[in-house]
């Protein structure tokens, strides 16, 4: 589809469950997203990894969203990778998708 970027995802450690056991998954979003995350008019950014987690948050998570985020970013306990490299190196959720970029969610939370 013109006019859209592929994210590809990788969902392991437990977080596969949330998100209808489906480990590898892909989504389309628009290069330009609302400034404020939301659906509603406002002004638009560079689609940003923060719009990525709110766009999973509200298509594709399950079940269980607290498991997920927290705060508006991601749960303590989520290991985050871009391309193989931990998110705080690449400016966490302010970093700007590329097409075809792979972002990898870990828990590194166990229950016992």
């Amino acid at each position: 589809m013109a006019g859209t970027i592929t994210i590809k995802l990788v969902f392991s450690g437990g977080l596969e469950l949330l998100f209808g056991n489906e480990r590898n998954q892909s989504v389309l979003i628009p290069p330009l997203v609302p400034s404020d995350n939301s659906t509603h008019s406002s002004p638009l950014k560079a689609a940003d990894l923060e719009y990525l987690i709110y766009h999973l948050r509200d298509h594709l998570l399950k079940e269980r969203p607290e498991l997920f985020m927290e705060n508006g970013t991601i749960r303590p306990g989520i290991l985050v990778l871009i391309n193989n490299t931990d998110w705080e190196l690449e400016g966490e959720g302010s970093y700007q998708l590329c097409n075809n970029d792979e972002i990898v969610f870990i828990s590194t939370l166990h229950g016992g």
